[in-house]
């Protein structure tokens, strides 16, 4: 893995914002196409085998945890249990989550899983993309996101009748953008969609009813918006009433894996394993660890320690639900920036990175978004040993 220096294409603003990318430079740069991330093929091959097998381990630990009523280490109240196992037992379809890996060249782990609302996916999917075909036309990319997400969607359709998706967010630039990437997919794939702000989603508590603003019943809604908001703002019981009439995507058993309690779990499942870093619900013998709370964004409460000494911390709202303590992994370092991999897994297949970098060891909502190539002369060599 290498960080090459590069140039900023020509109008590049103008660009992206032609491709409906209008947050490139929100509170500082965001987009930074003024370097780039160069793979082997080889280091791809390794993130990819990584991301299939940790997607396995997660669905294993879902079902560990519903085994193992383990529903108090994630903070989850007693009456929306069984809501969780229903989800899970009748297989309510998962779309997409993000695994963010530290990669120094050799090891690679699992920092933590965006499973329930991960954003920078049409970064990851569509902006580097254009920039690649732009800047390096000949070369190749660890991106295959876009059509995966269709593929899946048309697969779904299978399975959902009516083929009407309401796609909900909050009405900030970011969120707007990537569920509206979303639904484009979803239309692409023969979806009737429409996009409604997640505010405006009514209950009718005399049919018990989701609603539109035209009244009509949703009986599919994508939401990028978290569960655990959802059961703070009391919507969990209105979910339990409506008794799935509507189904929520991604489906409501994934608050197990956006949860960082899900963290210890694995290892406990899967002790030593050579993706996982060591972590548990107390410190325990860590010396060199990052304390997380078990429900947080942007690295919000999120604490680095060496020696027992905290090194780096941040402030935040999050930490009521309690936290976790992970092995500190290195971040390679770059010249004072410390990037962190974000490898996406669409239905059930690894399907492409996009890399956010900080100058902070704790990755947060300042972290910049870097495209990435992989390098095409190993590439060469393959197909003539092929």
């Amino acid at each position: 893995m290498k960080r090459v220096p590069s140039q900023f294409r020509k109008n590049w603003e103008h660009k992206l914002e032609n491709l409906g990318f209008g947050y490139h430079s929100l509170e500082g740069l965001y987009w930074d196409e003024s370097h780039y991330y160069e793979f082997s093929l080889e280091e791809i091959n390794k993130i990819e085998n990584a991301t299939t097998e940790l997607w396995q381990m997660c669905l294993q630990a879902v079902e560990y945890v519903i085994e193992k009523n383990l529903w108090d280490r994630f903070n989850i109240p007693e009456s929306f249990r069984n809501y969780i196992i229903t989800t899970w037992e009748e297989d309510h379809p998962s779309v997409y989550g993000r695994f963010d890996f530290g990669f120094d060249g050799e090891h690679l782990k699992l920092l933590e899983f965006n499973a329930d609302t991960p954003t920078s996916l049409y970064e990851a999917s569509v902006i580097q993309w254009y920039w690649l075909q732009e800047m390096f036309p000949h070369k190749d990319q660890f991106n295959s996101i876009h059509e995966k997400l269709v593929d899946y969607w048309i697969y779904l359709k299978k399975y959902m009748n009516p083929h009407y998706i309401y796609f909900a967010s909050l009405t900030n630039i970011e969120d707007v953008t990537n569920v509206e990437y979303m639904r484009d997919c979803a239309t692409q794939a023969g979806f009737e969609t429409e996009f409604i702000p997640i505010q405006d989603i009514g209950w009718t508590e005399d049919i018990e009813e989701f609603i539109a603003g035209d009244r009509s019943i949703m009986e599919y809604i994508f939401k990028l918006y978290p569960y655990e908001w959802i059961l703070e703002d009391g919507f969990g019981d209105r979910l339990i009433k409506n008794n799935f009439r509507s189904q929520w995507i991604e489906p409501v058993w994934k608050i197990l894996l956006s949860s960082k309690a899900i963290l210890p779990v694995l290892w406990e499942m899967f002790p030593d394993h050579p993706y996982l870093l060591e972590c548990y619900f107390e410190p325990k013998g860590l010396k060199d660890f990052v304390k997380k709370p078990i429900y947080s964004r942007e690295g919000a409460n999120v604490s680095i320690f060496k020696n027992n000494v905290a090194v780096e911390e941040n402030n935040g709202d999050y930490g009521k639900e309690g936290f976790i303590y992970q092995q500190l992994f290195e971040l390679p370092h770059f010249e004072g920036n410390y990037p962190v991999i974000g490898s996406w897994v669409i239905g059930q297949e690894s399907a492409g990175i996009g890399i956010r970098e900080s100058i902070h060891l704790i990755t947060n909502n300042q972290s910049r978004f870097i495209p990435h190539l992989i390098d095409d002369n190993e590439i060469h060599i393959k197909e003539k040993e092929l």
